[in-house]
């Protein structure tokens, strides 16, 4: 039975769609349907299909009571929205259908896992009082009806003392043996982070397993978007903390991104880090979430946006918030390491390269320009011992704007910089960080698409993502260097038509 807040979301993102033109999106990201897009949910496989469902307010371009938008892919680059799957419509999320997951039944049915938002001082005119639980939805793809025993974990499921009001974004997932688990993110007495276990049968009733892991206030305050893994012999725990303070050039002020290694011991149900890195080193990357794909790859996506950064929209902008692109990712050397899906390769056209190119000031190569290319640059001193100062790429560059991606290999600092993009808001800009170079060599990858640059440095080591608005006109791309380097380029158009 849908109910009508369901019905009225549906209907208003139908007619809404048909005023956004396909050209005002980015080609190959999925982008808010309409309205506000955040977080990823429910990340996964399911009747054949990539599934991705999203934080969504379809009426406006800002934050707003919290739907669950959804989409479909074959291939994860040409997605296709279906029907919005979730409203606040019910007494356990009538304030808010907050992130979550999605796991396939034993009978073929999917299994939505989600945070439910009541706030019982809008109700009874007392100012907030929030409480949030997680819920069920289960459905075929398409329809989803809750479940009538939500909530199924409340504030009397989780350790004593923790909060009621930050107790969120269930990742639930399924084990070999048939059984279920799920780590949810709480605020404990301390007001930082910390991510509970829990367990169940059949994916309906729950239990109390573990604290998996606990912040005690070292890498910012609030944990959000847990997921829980194992990957390459070692488990792996992402979140994306609140109010985090820098460690050098390895975290951001703000909200940030957090990548834990370890080990996980079956017995006391405990993680034991052994390693901390941020997942992404730009501005605009949180949230991240992953699959398991048929062919057994550990894919991720995360919201290509920042809590900090989203004052940066378009006048009478019909839609706001993009993803990144999928992500396979790995562990090597104990570091996280992420590329590119390598589906994206279908959509190589046009391709341009160059070898052993002497740059000094600067250089721009015939049919190396756009604003959907997929190009790799290696950089290397000319004259052998002797470093170069700084080696830069000016890309959706025009007279009037660019943005551009500097390296100093005396310090080791990448630089991501799009303070001249065209924005009119005073928001986080550029992010340093530390690369590793052999001698001045270095080799990085860029993925743009028309409203966007990721970056990934030394076969994905490293990852830098940043979100631009620059008028599409603006496709130039342009290298510069204070001094004799010698680049390798390779390039080509990413066309989904």
């Amino acid at each position: 039975m849908i109910s009508e807040t369901l019905r009225e979301a549906r209907r208003y993102e139908e007619v809404a769609e048909q005023y956004i033109q396909k050209s005002d999106k980015p080609a190959f990201h999925l982008a808010a349907r309409v309205g506000w897009m955040n977080d990823p949910n429910g990340f996964s496989y399911y009747k054949g299909q990539y599934h991705l469902f999203y934080q969504y307010y379809p009426y406006k371009a800002k934050w707003g009571p919290m739907h669950w938008a959804h989409a479909v892919s074959d291939d994860l680059l040409h997605w296709t929205h279906l029907p919005c799957a979730l409203a606040p419509d019910s007494l356990a999320d009538h304030d808010g259908c907050f992130s979550g997951s999605a796991v396939e039944l034993p009978d073929g049915r999917q299994l939505l896992v989600y945070t439910g938002v009541v706030n019982l001082g809008n109700r009874m005119g007392e100012g907030e009082n929030i409480i949030q639980h997680q819920c069920l939805a289960v459905g075929d793809g398409i329809d989803y009806e809750k479940y009538e025993g939500n909530p199924v974990l409340e504030h009397k499921d989780v350790p004593e003392g923790c909060s009621k009001e930050d107790f969120r974004d269930p990742k639930a997932w399924r084990e070999k043996d048939g059984t279920y688990r799920c780590v949810v993110s709480v605020r404990p007495p301390d007001g930082s982070g910390m991510i509970l276990l829990y367990s169940s049968e059949d994916g309906f009733h729950w239990k109390f397993e573990s604290i998996l892991a606990e912040n005690r206030d070292r890498f910012g305050k609030m944990w959000e978007c847990p997921d829980f893994f194992e990957l390459d012999g070692k488990y792996v725990l992402l979140t994306s903390p609140q109010d985090m303070l820098p460690e050098g050039f390895e975290y951001h002020n703000g909200n940030g991104t957090l990548c834990l290694i370890g080990s996980f011991d079956e017995e006391t149900k405990k993680f034991r880090e052994e390693y901390n890195q941020s997942i992404d080193y730009g501005i605009d990357f949180y949230a991240s979430q992953t699959l398991v794909a048929p062919d057994g790859r550990r894919i991720m996506i995360g919201w290509m946006q920042n809590w900090d950064t989203t004052a940066i929209i378009r006048n009478k902008a019909l839609w706001f918030g993009q993803m990144t692109i999928p992500r396979e990712i790995s562990i090597k050397n104990n570091r996280l390491y992420q590329w590119p899906i390598r589906e994206i390769e279908s959509l190589r056209q046009n391709k341009v390269e160059y070898h052993d190119v002497l740059v000094n000031g600067e250089l721009r190569l015939d049919g190396v320009q756009g604003r959907q290319v997929d190009l790799t640059v290696t950089v290397r001193p000319a004259d052998g011992e002797d470093l170069y100062n700084k080696f830069a790429v000016w890309f959706a560059e025009d007279d009037m704007y660019h943005t551009s991606l500097s390296f100093h290999p005396s310090d080791s600092i990448m630089k991501i910089d799009r303070k001249f993009s065209g924005s009119r808001r005073a928001v986080i800009h550029q992010r340093r960080s530390k690369v590793n170079h052999n001698n001045g060599r270095i080799t990085f990858r860029m993925i743009l698409d028309r409203y966007s640059a990721e970056i990934f440095v030394n076969n994905g080591e490293h990852t830098i993502t940043a979100t631009i608005y620059t008028d599409l006109a603006a496709d130039g791309i342009k290298f510069i260097s204070d001094s004799n380097v010698i680049i390798d380029v390779e390039k080509y158009d990413l066309l989904t038509e």
